[in-house]
């Protein structure tokens, strides 16, 4: 199974705007670590969104 190419380039700017990480560092990361960075930059997002 392959993973959508604009799926893996949404994740890379994600991840490179907020971390501000190169598309390289970002690539290396297993998809599983790359999508828990994600989710994890979501939620941050959502509390401050929130006010918490």
């Amino acid at each position: 199974m392959t993973y959508a190419a604009d799926q893996l380039y949404e994740e890379v700017a994600y991840v490179a705007y907020h971390f501000h990480w190169s598309r390289d560092e970002i690539l290396d990361l297993r998809h599983d670590e790359r999508r828990r960075y994600v989710a994890e930059i979501a939620a941050i997002n959502t509390r401050v969104n929130e006010g918490r």
